[in-house]
């Protein structure tokens, strides 16, 4: 006998009789399945709109504590760069879109937990218990860990990379820095730690469905350092060691933490077996 795995908002299965009689109670026709895809995708897409405006009205503020870094680390060069910086603008509308594409990312970064709220309104009924729960601290996690990278990125590795960027400067040579570059640089970077930060999580959720164990991450382990440094060195855009390893070291601390969850994780599924 074979059993079908249930979609969101429908469906039955017979893998798991426990939660037979939840699903068949979540289960609704076809319409009515479409119509709450509609209401789910209104009510983010309204909370994204709220978040822009928001965030777009604030942008000022957003691109000031983007480039605070930037700030300190021209007044501790002030003998070599001269007094601080002040961004220029190529276009006449550089600025309006600058702060356009801070609002959108600032946007989606505010409207996220309720985004996620509303996708996870639509999948769950489609899913056991169980996978709920697993679920659920799946997207706490993947959201603290991408927010610790984030913030490591802002608050260590960003004044080492414009260090080592401005330190270029001498007597004939003097940085003019674009409001767009600077936008564009410490999104991107943010963005790289955040999703370096996730390998854990990715790890975790590998191991919980039994495609990689403990044994076979350990065995791996030495390969991954080589890995890490080889990525460090394609994501940080300068060829200093310093800025490579503030990456790369994160990278295989975060990997022998993810192997110690799926040890957590073997040992908890034999004794579910046992």
């Amino acid at each position: 006998m074979t059993a079908d795995r249930p979609t969101a908002g429908s469906g039955s299965g017979g893998g798991e009789p426990a939660g037979d009689a939840e699903l068949d109670a979540a289960r609704m026709p076809f319409l009515e399945h479409l119509r709450e895809l509609r209401d789910r995708v209104r009510n983010a897409v309204i909370a994204f709109f709220v978040a822009f405006v928001l965030c777009w009205y604030f942008a000022d503020d957003i691109y000031a504590w983007l480039r605070a870094p930037l700030d300190d680390t021209w007044r501790s060069m002030a003998d070599k760069l001269g007094p601080t910086p002040t961004m220029q603008f190529s276009s006449v509308t550089e600025p309006f879109w600058v702060y356009m594409s801070i609002g959108m990312w600032a946007g989606i970064f505010v409207a996220s937990p309720l985004i996620f709220y509303q996708l996870w309104r639509f999948i769950a009924p489609g899913l056991y218990k169980r996978e709920q729960q697993v679920g659920v601290w799946f997207s706490i996690a993947s959201a603290l860990f991408f927010c610790a990278g984030a913030a490591f990125c802002y608050y260590v590795v960003l004044d080492s990379m414009l260090h080592y960027f401005l330190g270029f400067a001498d007597s004939s040579l003097k940085p003019l820095l674009s409001m767009r570059e600077y936008l564009d640089f410490t999104r991107s970077m943010m963005l790289a730690f955040g999703a370096v930060f996730e390998l854990p999580v990715l790890i975790f959720f590998l191991s919980a469905i039994g495609l990689v164990t403990h044994r076979g991450l350990w065995k791996f382990n030495r390969w991954f350092v080589v890995i890490a440094f080889v990525a460090a060195a394609i994501l940080t855009p300068t060829p200093d060691a310093v800025t490579q390893a503030m990456m790369a070291i994160p990278m295989i601390v975060l990997y022998n933490l993810a192997i110690g969850v799926a040890w957590l994780n073997d040992r908890r599924r034999r004794r579910r077996d046992t």
